[in-house]
């Protein structure tokens, strides 16, 4: 009897030993309105308005917990059900490990890292990045369903890359505010849950395919456009983005800074907005009610907007706006913020209560836009496994889809910057040896970036030329990117001199550009200039320079010297960087990335970084800033990129004139042409009637003259009547790219909106559209079309 007891005792242990190991290896997150007990609440109700189920939610909190709502990591409320929940997941080009949010502790260990959004940016294809978008909002689902995030993400981030010193000018869609506004609008528009139809002639291909039982648009995930606004400074000399204050012209914040969030916003539907740690002309970002309000009066914003990290603390402690924490909480609820990551105003608002200088109503404000959102994403519609999404798993984590993605996405953003004599791409077949040099190219882990998880089978650039040439040798040369010491030139011109073809692989990594940390320079870091010349002046043959990193380089020696035959830029290519740059090299995959930012000189470090103004001063001896009104020499232009192949165009159709008669607004008592000098000038655009019955079809033909299919970003930029004071040099009016095959043709369109093409900010924040002779320019093509006024 005993025996058959311990028998049984034995068999019951190892039941639950079982169902024990299914609960660790199948977890599942908590969610609210339990069967059976907490699912009566109106709020649980899938029938009820979200507005209302949000309205009962709030109704039912009390003060205290009502403040406890305002952190990022809320901490539940046992007596309604609701567990906690944690607002900050991390997720720019992959899920990361930055935010709490995120755990890779669990049966998903790693998630698909794709390329650093700069070089995704270098693409130049919308498509791609909708793609990216919505591989990682199905990663993140499959990672909420089995408890290892939320479905609040923070990002993208879409702030211009102004100067080239910049940390997190890597995270960014560089420096066109046009292109960071139409990578905004596809990743947003992915990640949220939209669906792609193929392009459309205003070059989208987005709608919306979420929709709840009562009509509310749903979501898949959050977006989170961020940092707004004028926020591209980690710490330089004296400043620090904790206490720095941008001074920005009305001119700059229309036509520069504030277009990217405008149209994350307006196009892009973004449910969730990121205040920045730096002021504004004065005012912190967090407390700049006009700007925060504006986005939801003017640009119909629907969601919540969070403050950046200890951003609400920085408005008293180190930017001193504030006399009290009591007033910096009041300020920043006022202007529109809604959630503090961080515990400042979990610690400090009931204070504010106490001494009048927050009411109720400020949080239930708050509250309600928060509650909307997480409504939207079906958190409180019961067990999120029955739900849209709920078969979501490991299974769909690091599949080959999302991998085959992200090579593309690898291959489609490496630029090509030099290629004497055709030196590449080499030919696999003849080439029996090659050596590698530099302290990236054999470790993986630097090839991510910023804001990088846990990726799924990560190579080394070393490792992928090793799939085509087996004899491959390796030798660091720099014992760290810093290359502070030479003691490693010795043996890596030792390799470089027994090795046929050399490449070397030069740049930054984290440890020279990252959050917090700004560059001070736009050379080489360290020695890595001298190993560069070393080994190439000792290699059989010229040699192949790889760059990495997301800050421009100032590598005119490079340029200029007989024994370095090609320049490559990789950025942060990712996990499938290694094989992607081999199948470039050796010419199984056409280059075809254009840069997203201008490469300064090194004597660019002579301008302050603090200097937030975009427009040339020649009265002060200042270039100007991007490539729209950048004056100074560059060592490579935006746009830039090679291909191994050539490519010329034609244009098929434009219009030569465009007529504002009938377009204009009706109203007698304005009269809406101005005057520059004696001549008719330009019109307001808030002036317009119709924007949309200006616009035109730009009609391209793209002929591959070379040997190679091969796929082209074609660019149309526009030069407006050099009649006005802050007048762009030039400014991108759209891009497409397209497959063309060798020695044939290919025709693309380019949908052209006057308004928002042919316009620019005037000194008082208004867009005008110039009157006069506007040039389109497509290569070395030029078409002109007149704006008239009948």
């Amino acid at each position: 009897m005993r025996s058959q007891q311990r028998f049984v005792l034995f068999v019951f242990l190892l039941f639950l030993q079982f169902c024990s190991s299914i609960s660790t290896s199948n977890p599942h997150p908590e969610f609210p309105c339990k069967p059976h007990h907490h699912n009566s609440y109106p709020f649980c109700n899938t029938s009820l308005p979200i507005t209302t189920r949000a309205q009962s939610l709030l109704s039912l909190l009390t003060l205290p917990e009502k403040i406890q709502q305002l952190t990022n990591n809320f901490t539940g409320i046992k007596r309604l059900g609701i567990p906690a929940y944690e607002w900050w997941s991390e997720s720019l080009h992959g899920i990361a490990t930055n935010g709490p949010g995120v755990s890779f502790s669990g049966t998903i260990p790693s998630a698909t890292n794709f390329p650093q959004v700069l070089g995704t940016v270098a693409s130049f294809n919308r498509s791609l990045w909708f793609s990216i978008g919505s591989a990682i909002a199905v990663e993140a689902r499959a990672m909420y369903n089995v408890g290892q995030a939320g479905l609040t993400f923070w990002a993208p981030t879409i702030n211009i890359f102004r100067d080239p010193r910049w940390g997190r000018g890597q995270e960014t869609p560089g420096e066109d505010p046009m292109v960071a506004s139409a990578y905004a609008v596809e990743f947003v528009r992915g990640f949220q849950g939209g669906k792609w139809k193929g392009q459309r002639r205003d070059g989208s291909g987005w709608k919306r395919v979420l929709k709840g039982d009562d009509g509310s648009e749903r979501l898949m995930v959050s977006a989170c456009c961020k940092h707004f606004n004028a926020y591209d400074l980690e710490k330089w000399h004296n400043f620090s983005r904790y206490s720095f204050n941008a001074v920005v012209s009305k001119q700059d914040l229309e036509d520069t800074y504030q277009p990217p969030f405008r149209s994350c916003i307006q196009q892009g539907k973004a449910s969730c907005l990121m205040c920045s740690y730096n002021a504004i002309n004065g005012v912190p970002a967090c407390a700049r009610g006009d700007l925060l309000q504006k986005a939801r009066s003017e640009w119909d914003f629907n969601g919540y907007i969070t403050s950046d990290c200890d951003a609400v603390a920085t408005v008293f402690e180190y930017q001193n706006y504030t006399k009290t924490a009591e007033d910096a909480i009041a300020d920043v609820l006022k202007a529109g913020t809604d959630i503090n990551c961080g515990t400042y105003m979990l610690r400090n608002t009931k204070s504010a209560i106490e001494k009048g200088k927050v009411k109720e109503a400020d949080i239930d404000r708050a509250l309600l836009n928060l509650f909307l959102v997480q409504l939207r994403l079906g958190l409180f519609d019961g067990d999120p496994r029955k739900g849209k999404f709920g078969k979501l798993g490991p299974q769909d984590v690091c599949n080959s889809k999302h991998k085959t993605l992200a090579l593309e996405a690898a291959r489609q953003g490496i630029v090509l910057l030099k290629n004497d004599k055709k030196f590449l791409p080499l030919d696999k077949n003849v080439v029996n040896s090659i050596a590698v040099i530099g302290p990236m190219a054999n470790n993986a882990s630097l090839l991510g970036g910023g804001y990088t998880g846990i990726p799924c089978n990560p190579k080394s650039l070393s490792e992928g030329f090793q799939a085509y040439i087996k004899k491959t040798s390796y030798a660091k040369g720099c014992f760290n990117v810093s290359c502070d010491f030479d003691n490693g030139f010795d043996e890596a011109v030792r390799t470089a001199k027994e090795a046929d073809f050399v490449i070397l692989v030069a740049g930054l990594d984290l440890s020279q550009e990252t959050e917090d940390h700004d560059r001070v320079s736009l050379l080489l870091p360290g020695k890595q200039k001298a190993l560069v010349s070393s080994v190439a002046a000792a290699s059989k043959k010229p040699v192949i320079l790889v760059l990495t990193g997301g800050g421009p380089l100032d590598v005119s020696f490079a340029e200029e010297d007989p024994c370095i035959a090609s320049i490559l830029w990789i950025g942060y290519p990712g996990e499938a960087g290694g094989k992607a740059l081999a199948e470039v090299i050796f010419g199984d995959y056409n280059p075809g990335g254009r840069l997203p930012i201008t490469w300064y000189p090194e004597a660019f470090t002579g301008i302050p970084m603090n200097d937030m103004n975009l427009r040339a001063d020649p009265s002060r001896d200042y270039p100007g800033r991007t490539y729209r009104f950048y004056t100074g020499h560059r060592v490579y232009g935006f746009g830039q990129g090679l291909s191994y192949t050539n490519y010329t165009y034609k244009f098929l159709s434009a219009p030569n004139k465009i007529s504002l008669s009938g377009s204009l607004k009706s109203d007698s008592s304005k009269n809406v042409l101005h005057e520059v000098g004696d001549e008719l000038g330009f019109i307001h655009i808030d002036e317009v009637e119709s924007c949309n019955s200006l616009r035109f079809s730009v009609q391209i033909s793209v002929m591959n003259l070379g040997d190679m299919d091969g796929s082209h970003v074609v660019m149309l930029f526009s030069e407006v009547p050099k009649k006005f004071k802050g007048t762009p040099v030039k400014q991108l009016v759209g891009f497409n790219r397209v497959h063309t095959l060798s020695h044939g043709s290919t025709k693309t369109s380019i949908l052209v909106d006057p308004c928002q093409h042919l316009s620019f900010a005037n000194d008082h924040g208004k867009m005008i559209l110039p009157l006069g002779k506007h040039k389109l320019m497509l290569g070395d093509l030029e078409h002109f079309i007149s704006i008239e006024t009948d």
